[in-house]
């Protein structure tokens, strides 16, 4: 339980972060559009296959979306039906929705926030000061501000027993309940929560809740088409749910708990248009203003942006609202703050980008008539179709945005720590005192990979060393901080001011003026274990910048993450080395990185000083997970170790026409492209062995290949051990033999690297017989390999 220092302390805290978002509003008025004032024609045409899509799947029966921004609607369309049984009638742009759960956030939450402004209502207050029967059972220290965050403790519903036939039986049993979890430890999703907000605006002010927000929300902004309890003319417009007793459900909530309320809950009941939810989406983005009516302070819109629950939690949660990541092309691999969003039961979702400005509304009917659709796949494409007309951002935007948002994105970037029984490189030469670097002026290549055991970056490990001089950085692809995905600039590390020299730039080498500038360089990058990651390639430059200028060599050892004791797959051709293959190896080397630099070493006869500082603790049959060590990200797309252990095999494919799941939230978990069939593909697939299973999926990519476009393909599920490459080649000889006019065979020559193994698929090969090719190159590597391990 927090203290009473501690709340104040937060409150503070809070109100001047808000009070930094409010003046950031004015920065962020722009909305970072592609489109201009009407969305292309191409881009609609897009949409509406995918909305299409879903209502032939039978996912949906029918959707109104709209999109815009703080300025106007930019987007507005119906599709299929609003109604399936008993007769089909179509869905129409006033179709009145029964929001389900957007309730909590457009009437409840906004109510709440009211009064705090209005000093009715205080968040860190217990609830037990508004309504005294409710601190019974354990639950006097909920206060109002972890309810509006889901973190109060209290069960996700109520029991609905006999007693709760009514709207005082219900409240009889909110008093009944007790805590699930003690407030503030963990996010449990609770309607319960709401019910309860609700009430707190009834006791407050005297009025029921449907009555105070009609009045001081829905009439000051013209939402004439959102109540409770619609009546006519809105009950002929109304989408029906599903049916009960009697009858199919048509303006009556589908919500059982806002029913035995008599319509009217915090928690669901209200009834709305798209087009009124444009009106409130256009306030929200409006620092609370619309129309020239003050609905809320600007500093309470940029309060709900704040992260409120433990960031361990996903989604994160500020007040009453879900935090997401902008509406941006890379919105995947941003932190998930910066937009409010809100989904309901029935197929409802809204979202409100408080950094890119731009708001989309998605409204389905998805439980008529049998409870049985499913709104998921439409909201995600869609999100993406919209993320993907727009530029990218950096986590630093989104701070200088929204300023309180920018702890929690500064944690969600905090290198983890380490608690396993490896020390890797960085953690040795510590123990050792910095010894072997003892008076020496180093560079050091790394990113963001490079860490030790307590998750400080080696960069600040190496500048605080004794009788060390950190005079110079390298950074390869990604940059520093991992996080780009295009070439790069020189810069300047901004907690220690160097010079960040880039080896992904214009060139991919060292500058020779920096490297004469110091003693000894130093490596520590985590590599990926694959034959054509470019940190392999970059090994192999700084051995040869060291040897070239007569200086010392340091790697600081790290694991192999996919395993050294497995190697195998295509061999990279002699005379086909290149950025994207540096050495003839095999597509999974199975060597650590210092096994790698000794190996280019001596093998490519570069004669540089090399000293490889190695693990203690490391067994080479060790998976990452068996490390103890902090996973981080080595590239933007390899975020997760499930997405680098597909990652050799499906990048196979990647330099063909093919999207592998860049610009979502799968990468290498998902692959397709808008010509492929994913039924067929999946069937395919899984009627082999290849340790994984496949599943048909439709997405949108927000960047990259096909941006944009609706693409049909697979999503991969590791299902047990698998030959190394036996899935990549899978994938290559499935697509080439269902697609053989589509798929671009020819592009993935420079991926498969083998000649020999790529004419194979090209001729129609099955995989046991390209496996017979892979065996026979692989027999000298063993020997080779041998010689330079040091596990």
């Amino acid at each position: 339980m927090e203290s009473p220092q501690s709340i104040r302390q937060r409150a503070i805290a809070a109100l001047r972060a808000a009070s930094l978002i409010a003046l950031s509003f004015a920065a962020c008025a722009r909305p970072l559009t592609a489109w201009g004032a009407e969305i292309a024609a191409a881009s609609r045409d897009a949409i509406a296959r995918v909305v299409e899509g879903e209502v032939a799947a039978g996912r949906i029966p029918g959707a109104v979306i709209v999109a815009g921004d703080a300025n106007s609607v930019r987007y507005r369309e119906a599709f299929g039906y609003k109604s399936l049984t008993p007769s089909r009638e179509p869905m129409s742009l006033d179709t009145e929705f029964d929001l389900a759960s957007l309730t909590k956030v457009i009437a409840t939450t906004t109510a709440i926030m009211q009064l705090v402004e209005a000093n009715r209502l205080e968040l860190d207050a217990p609830v037990a000061r508004y309504w005294p029967s409710f601190g019974a059972n354990g639950k006097s220290a909920v206060t109002i501000r972890q309810l509006l965050a889901h973190t109060s403790g209290l069960a996700p519903d109520l029991p609905l027993g006999r007693k709760a036939r009514n709207r005082s039986g219900v409240l009889a049993e909110v008093i009944d309940e007790h805590l699930h979890a003690a407030p503030g430890e963990q996010v449990i999703y609770s309607d319960i929560n709401f019910l309860v907000l609700g009430e707190l605006v009834h006791r407050i002010t005297h009025r029921p809740l449907d009555a105070y927000c009609r009045r001081r929300i829905f009439a000051p902004l013209g939402m004439r088409n959102t109540t409770f309890n619609p009546q006519q003319p809105l009950l002929q417009r109304a989408a029906p749910t599903t049916a009960d007793a009697d009858g199919m459900r048509v303006g009556r909530v589908h919500d059982p708990t806002a029913a035995r309320m008599g319509g009217v809950s915090g928690n669901a009941g209200l009834f709305s248009s798209a087009d009124d939810l444009a009106r409130f989406a256009r306030m929200m983005l409006s620092a609370g203003r619309f129309d020239g009516k003050r609905i809320l302070k600007p500093e309470t819109v940029a309060s709900m942006a704040a992260t409120e629950s433990p960031l361990a939690s996903q989604p994160w949660r500020g007040l009453g609202w879900a935090l997401d990541a902008p509406l941006v092309a890379n919105r995947s691999r941003l932190p998930p703050t910066g937009t409010l969003y809100h989904t309901g039961y029935t197929g409802t979702a809204i979202w409100i980008d408080l950094v890119s400005k731009q708001f989309l509304i998605v409204l389905t009917n998805r439980v008529h008539p049998d409870d049985r659709g499913d709104v998921r796949p439409l909201r995600d494409q869609v999100v993406s179709w919209l993320a993907s007309g727009h530029a990218s951002l950096s986590a630093d935007a989104i701070s200088l945005a929204l300023p309180s948002t920018g702890p929690s994105v500064a944690d969600s970037l905090r290198l983890p720590s380490s608690s396993g029984p490896v020390k890797t490189g960085i953690d040795v030469l510590e123990a050792l005192d910095f010894a072997p670097l003892a008076g020496m002026r180093v560079g050091l290549v790394t990113n963001r990979t490079g860490f030790d055991s307590a998750g400080r970056r080696t960069i600040d490990v190496i500048a605080h060393a004794p009788q060390v001089t950190l005079a110079a950085m390298f950074a390869p692809e990604h940059g520093l901080d991992t996080n780009r995905d295009e070439p790069l600039g020189d810069t300047r590390d901004a907690a220690t001011g160097i010079a960040v020299h880039s080896l992904y730039g214009v060139s991919r080498r060292f500058d020779v003026d920096a490297l004469r500038r110091i003693d000894a360089l130093v490596f520590d990058v985590q590599d990926a274990g694959v034959r054509f990651f470019t940190y392999e390639t970059t090994l192999g430059y700084a051995l040869e910048a060291a040897a070239a200028n007569h200086i010392p060599l340091f790697v600081l050892d790290r694991p192999d993450p996919l395993g050294a004791d497995r190697f195998g797959g295509p061999m990279l051709d002699a005379g086909r080395e290149s950025f994207t293959g540096y050495f003839p190896l095999p597509l999974q080397p199975g060597m650590t990185v210092g096994e790698l630099a000794m190996l280019f070493n001596r093998e490519r006869q570069i004669g540089a000083d090399l000293h490889v500082i190695t693990m203690q603790g490391y067994v080479r049959s060790m998976r990452y997970a068996d490390t103890g060590l902090g996973w981080t990200p080595p590239s933007p797309n390899l975020r997760t170790p499930a997405q680098l252990d597909l990652y050799p095999d499906v990048a196979l494919i990647e330099g063909a026409n093919v999207s592998v799941g860049r610009g979502t939230a799968h990468p290498f978990e998902w692959i397709g492209a808008p010509w492929i069939d994913g039924v067929a593909l999946a069937a395919m697939l899984n009627a082999q062995t290849l340790g994984a299973r496949f599943a048909p999926i439709d997405f949108v990519p927000t960047e990259s290949r096909y941006r944009g476009v609706q693409c049909h393909g697979v999503q991969i599920e590791r299902d047990g051990d698998r030959p190394v490459g036996r899935l990549g080649i899978a994938l290559l000889v499935a697509l080439h033999a269902l697609y053989p006019d589509e798929f671009d065979l020819s592009a993935t020559l420079d991926s498969v690297g083998s000649e020999e193994v790529w004419r194979a698929v090209h001729d129609g090969a099955g995989i046991e017989a390209i496996e017979a090719i892979e065996a026979r190159r692989l027999i000298p590597i063993a020997p080779l390999r041998q010689r330079y391990m040091l596990y």
